[in-house]
């Protein structure tokens, strides 16, 4: 077992030609850059003609060479700044950068929510891929989970959000696996500006093995152990965790959306609905005054059941602190929220309880 008492965020920072002749006996070359535009000249008395204007012979061969230049500048910052990922602190933690994109902020132009838990999760797949845990790109599956018939799901997840990145901005994502009990793993994130290095985001998940055969919870068997342990760090959650109940929601006093039903697009590798899916859900249940004027400042979720394919769900939000589900404080706003399985005849069952806390938006 190892121990890493502190982690300190760090900013991050083919061409060929073809000779040819024609039926008129000109020679024409044409140069392919790894762009894959195509330049073609046609040397005819000691000049190249482009697209019908005569050029000086050499000019190709000038552009040729200062787009390979300008190719080789460009090159190192995309490497640095977007990469694949790579094992830091002696390999205990996996470290991946991610630009974010014009289609993954809102309309104040910051990043969704939805856009930085799914890049959490793509860091946690590629933490056990690049560690040599993930048996024939299983997502996350080891050897012996595959042997055993095994795969994780997320039981509770708690996030804080400082400030959020904007498009363009390029992040740098930190994630770490702890043991968790006897039963459970406990991933842990850290989310950085790479110009800056401040924190923006910290994330902590607790991960239970399901039987996929069953869908019931599993033990972690000590083969399967015995592959994670040398990869985890002795340290608590990067979020202390809060082990406190959810208190019933108020069903006579709350924002519902009816009929959510799940798709095909929804359902992950382990068919069952993405557990990012579900934060999109209960989000769009928050009144739209709250969207609006305040931002997303912290969030814990237990998920409680499975949901597949099919699926019927219902979602149902509270406004903490004002009877009438108005907006209690300017300083912050609380949320309840609830995801649950539409049956015939009655409740179903509860797939997901959460709260959220709102502040009003940093601009």
């Amino acid at each position: 077992m190892a121990t890493i008492t502190s982690f300190f965020p760090n900013s991050s920072h083919c061409h060929g030609t073809v000779g040819t002749i024609n039926v008129l006996g000109i020679s024409q070359t044409k140069y392919v850059s790894s762009w894959g535009l195509q330049v073609k000249a046609s040397k005819v008395n000691g000049t190249s003609r482009n697209g019908g204007i005569l050029l000086p012979a050499n000019t190709t061969v000038v552009m040729k060479t200062r787009m390979m230049m300008d190719q080789k500048k460009m090159h190192p910052n995309m490497v640095s700044d977007v990469s694949l990922g790579r094992m830091v602190h002696n390999g205990f933690v996996f470290r991946q950068n991610f630009c974010i994109r014009s289609y993954e902020v809102g309309p104040d132009g910051r990043a969704l929510v939805e856009t930085l838990m799914n890049q959490l999760q793509e860091t946690f797949l590629n933490h056990f891929k690049t560690a040599g845990l993930t048996h024939h790109d299983n997502y996350g599956v080891t050897p012996e989970m595959c042997n055993k018939n095994l795969f994780w799901a997320i039981a509770k997840t708690q996030v804080e959000v400082d400030r959020y990145p904007r498009w363009g901005d390029v992040i740098q994502i930190d994630t770490w696996i702890s043991a968790f009990g006897k039963n459970g793993m406990s991933t842990n994130w850290m989310l950085c500006d790479c110009k800056t290095g401040d924190i923006l985001m910290r994330a902590s998940s607790t991960f239970v093995m399901i039987n996929k055969e069953t869908r019931r919870l599993s033990k972690i068997p000590l083969e399967v152990r015995a592959e994670l342990e040398k990869y985890f760090v002795d340290t608590a959650p990067i979020i202390e965790e809060i082990t406190s109940n959810f208190p019933k929601l108020d069903k006579n006093n709350v924002y519902v959306r009816n009929e959510l039903i799940t798709r095909w697009s929804d359902l992950d590798a382990n068919q069952h609905v993405n557990n990012v899916k579900y934060i999109g859900w209960i989000l769009q249940d928050v009144p739209e005054l709250i969207l609006e004027s305040y931002e997303l400042a912290s969030m814990t979720l237990k998920y409680c059941r499975e949901c597949t394919k099919g699926s019927v769900v219902h979602a149902y939000t509270s406004v903490l602190g004002d009877n009438n589900g108005g907006i209690a404080y300017y300083d912050h706003v609380d949320c309840q929220h609830q995801l649950q399985l539409d049956v015939a005849g009655g409740d179903g069952e509860i797939i997901l309880e959460g709260r959220t806390r709102w502040r009003p938006k940093q601009w």
